[in-house]
């Protein structure tokens, strides 16, 4: 992030951009990278049927479908209601989309899924039921460390691609933790502070607050307008890229997939 008036200009024009671009699209078209429906496999003879268990590695992503606004939430599966609340589509008119947490949960004829949310206190969670979103899965992931100033990306747990980072601040630094890509933005100016991409994550700085030049401080990865500085701390919070690794990212990595930022 950079301070300086242009960033709420460049935040409007973001969201602008993202309504459009987004609008168009079916939660299936973000978060598929493999079967639809997110089950475990299963193998048969003729004599036995065996389930074969999913990798390690594997991360469930679930998409609020069209309609079921805002996501209904819940303390505990089959519990009351709970007093987060998450809107679908979000105010940049994309799908509410969920890391899922926990799953296989089948309590009074109804199966429930834990899911983060994309809410204040960064780590939420809640229950939704499984007939509410699309449930589907990916095999990448993110990882982040700080320390190194170092962004990874993993394929089945394997090394794909990895960038130099630049991180937060002393004074406004990258919060740690498990998060989620829950938007694609893309500037109209290419060359301007967020380069031609930005991920907007599940996680909020833990410093900066709602204003105008930093909304709800959500944190993200995305490209710049000074390369130079990428791999030291230079941020409000998010994680910098050079604009040639953020290119990469851009239809590789779908809405849902897991970032783990590590100190």
């Amino acid at each position: 992030m950079k301070a300086g008036g242009r960033r709420a200009a460049v935040l409007v024009l973001l969201t602008a951009l993202l309504a459009a671009a987004c609008a168009a699209h079916d939660p299936v078209t973000y978060t598929s990278k493999g079967a639809l429906d997110g089950v475990a496999t299963t193998s048969s003879t003729s004599t036995t049927s065996t389930t074969i268990p999913d990798p390690p590695y594997r991360s469930f992503i679930a998409t609020a479908h069209a309609g079921v606004n805002p996501v209904p939430l819940y303390t505990t599966p089959g519990g009351p209601r709970s007093t987060q609340v998450v809107d679908n589509p979000n105010e940049n008119k994309v799908p509410a989309t969920f890391l899922v947490k926990t799953r296989n949960t089948h309590v009074a004829g109804v199966d429930w899924l834990e899911v983060y949310l994309p809410i204040r206190p960064n780590g939420s969670t809640a229950w939704v039921k499984l007939s509410d979103v699309t449930m589907t899965f990916t095999d990448l992931r993110v990882v982040v460390g700080l320390s190194e100033h170092h962004l990874e990306v993993l394929s089945a747990d394997k090394p794909l691609l990895e960038f130099p980072a630049g991180i937060g601040r002393g004074e406004t630094p990258t919060p740690g933790g498990v998060f989620y890509i829950k938007e694609l933005l893309k500037p109209t100016n290419p060359d301007g502070v967020y380069g031609p991409a930005a991920f907007g994550l599940s996680g909020f700085s833990n410093v900066l607050t709602n204003s105008a030049e930093f909304p709800n401080g959500v944190i993200g990865i995305h490209g710049t307008n000074e390369p130079q500085l990428v791999g030291t701390d230079v941020s409000h919070g998010c994680i910098r890229l050079r604009n040639e690794d953020i290119t990469q990212l851009v239809g590789l990595l779908p809405l849902g997939t897991p970032v783990q930022i590590d100190s």
